[in-house]
């Protein structure tokens, strides 16, 4: 698998060149994350061997480890085939061939660890000694081989030569050549993969629906509907961030402002309609140690922090994606992130991160968030309302370009003139957000309603169980106090004051 150190010294084009370059730094990211996870799950199993509980934390460890090495195998091999660049490539080049070559000797490697962990494990359970040194070992010379097997690799010549003196300016400031004038079919096929996304939206849809299946073979139902929201907004983040809008968006700021309202606000409602945490609790099995924590006493003790608590705050949630919308594109900030790669995706994540937590304190249904009473929350919601739409009228008034620099660069020669199209982009921002705002009106309303319905029937109920035990009930003495009151506002005798003995 290739080493990191050519994109982290500069930007790679042989990458741009093969117009794969999200791909090429995004697998860079997500080897180093992987193999930085492995190692230091490493050390942090060294840490507790002498602790009683180093046979269950060996085993979270394995299936740790299995997940990095898996995640280091594909996205090494994803950067490979950036720097291939053509499939025949593959069996027509020495590269190709030694990266078929370093395939088939990670896969012996993976089996290797495979058996050595099936034998290591029970006996570490057993007690036995020289078994962790044995695992700790065996793990060494996994992740050693493996990351030798990456320094091989990038220093093998690649089929796209690193000179990149065929590219055009376009393409080596884009990662891919200027896409043609938008049409229906441009903007839904030409897909940009990223791997972020795409892993992103993968492990969240396997990962929802594994919970839903572990409840259904429990005996227990999870509502469709949730499951259809959290599917679909995992289906739309995919999209948005992934087909040929994703190229647009680089390149015209209507684009991109229409790829950041799906984000900020639809994708948003989705997946808070997809109620995960509490999906979460009711699926992750407890650790058969008490003493242990597993992945939901983690959940639990991350849902109930200060942080999530300061999070949860109405002004902080409001402030934070207010601050998205006015921030961004009052500033230079923009046109410093769209020249970085990984600073798009901090951007986009943070749009959705942003409005899901809106959400969440607004329409949400998980445990963690603050609860308020409904009539603020449509006060909350309004002024979101307002905050959102007087984000659009200073965009429509504005006569500045937003991030000059960079729209300048790139922009298409099929395409009307930046501050046009910023204003569409501007029309896009005032508009877009009527139908997200009315939806979610609609079920704060209609929980409004249900919390009254089930308020009043816990009163109903408390009525009828004083009725029966012949006791006063919570309403009986409440009206019982209006009534005393009443009687003794009517009597004049009872009224006292300066003039009256």
């Amino acid at each position: 698998m290739p080493s990191a150190l050519p994109t982290l010294r500069s930007r790679p084009r042989h990458s741009a060149g093969a117009g794969n370059h999200q791909i090429a730094v995004t697998s860079l990211a997500l080897h180093v994350l992987a193999a930085a996870t492995w190692v230091g799950g490493l050390v942090a199993l060294l840490m507790v061997r002498r602790s009683r509980l180093l046979a269950d934390a060996a085993a979270r460890y394995s299936r740790l480890a299995l997940g990095c090495f898996v995640a280091v195998a594909v996205s090494g091999l994803a950067n490979a085939a950036v720097r291939l660049g053509a499939v025949d490539q593959l069996w027509q080049s020495r590269y190709g061939w030694l990266v078929l070559g370093k395939l088939v000797a990670l896969l012996i490697l993976g089996a290797l660890g495979a058996a050595h962990r099936l034998r290591t494990l029970p006996a570490l359970r057993a007690g036995r000694p020289g078994a962790f040194g044995r695992l700790a070992a065996g793990e060494l010379v996994v992740f050693a081989a493996t990351v030798g097997l990456a320094v091989a690799l990038s220093r093998s010549p690649t089929p796209i030569p690193d000179s990149g003196i065929d590219a055009d300016p376009i393409t080596e400031l884009l990662g891919f050549p200027m896409p043609a004038a938008p049409t229906a079919g441009n903007l839904l096929g030409q897909p940009l993969p990223d791997m972020f996304f795409l892993t992103l939206c993968a492990l969240g849809i396997g990962g929802y629906l594994a919970g839903v299946r572990r409840m259904r073979v429990a005996g227990h139902r999870w509502p469709v509907a949730r499951t259809a929201s959290w599917v679909g907004g995992m289906l739309v983040l995919a999209a948005t961030t992934n087909l040929g809008v994703a190229r647009y968006a680089y390149v015209l700021f209507s684009a991109h402002m229409a790829q950041h309202m799906v984000l900020s606000m639809l994708v948003p409602i989705l997946l808070v309609g997809g109620a995960p945490v509490t999906l979460a609790l009711r699926a992750l099995r407890r650790p058969t140690d008490p003493q242990v924590r597993g992945a939901r006493e983690w959940l639990l003790i991350a849902v109930h922090s200060r942080v999530t608590k300061l999070l949860t705050h109405p002004l902080v949630a409001l402030g934070i994606y207010t601050a998205s919308l006015f921030g961004l594109y009052l500033s230079d900030l923009l046109g410093v992130l769209m020249r970085s790669h990984l600073g798009h995706l901090a951007m986009l994540t943070h749009f959705v991160v942003a409005g899901y937590l809106l959400f969440w304190v607004l329409v949400g249904v998980d445990p963690g968030r603050r609860r308020l009473p409904h009539p603020l929350l449509v006060i909350i919601h309004l002024a979101s309302m307002m905050a959102h739409g007087f984000f659009g009228l200073v965009l429509m008034q504005t006569t500045t370009v937003i991030a000059p620099d960079w729209y300048t660069a790139v922009h298409p020669t099929w395409a009307s003139s930046l501050l046009a199209d910023q204003k569409l982009g501007a029309g896009i921002a005032w508009a877009f957000g009527e139908l997200p705002a009315v939806v979610v009106m609609i079920v704060l309303i209609r929980q409004w309603i249900r919390a009254d319905q089930r308020e009043q029937a816990r009163l109903d109920r408390a009525a009828d169980r004083a009725e029966a035990t012949g006791e006063e009930d919570d309403l009986a003495r409440y009206n019982a106090f209006l009534a005393a009151a009443g009687r003794a506002e009517s009597d004049p005798r009872s009224t006292s004051g300066p003039d009256r003995h």
